[in-house]
């Protein structure tokens, strides 16, 4: 089983390369998904990265406020998206 995990306070410098690395460090990495904004294609600073049961707790506790290029990564795991109304 898998667990998605939301990662935030990224640097923009970030690369999915560098996310999975850090991540690789606690268990095998299934994806990685840093998100853009859609108008400008610019990074947004947060992510998820999806890995096993074991690992993402691993992760997500010994990542959680640690430095990562110079902001302190928030990691846990991530909530369903809320239902939003289309219009």
């Amino acid at each position: 089983m898998s667990k998605n995990i939301y990662v935030g306070n990224l640097p923009w410098s970030a690369s999915e390369d560098d996310v999975r690395a850090a991540f690789e460090a606690y268990g095998e990495v299934n994806s990685v998904n840093l998100i853009n904004d859609r108008e400008t294609g610019r990074p947004r600073g947060f992510g998820f990265v999806e890995m096993d049961d074991a690992g993402a707790a691993e992760a997500i506790k010994n990542l959680d406020g640690k430095d990562f290029g110079g902001r302190n990564l928030k990691v846990n795991e991530a909530r369903p998206r809320a239902e939003r109304s289309r219009w």
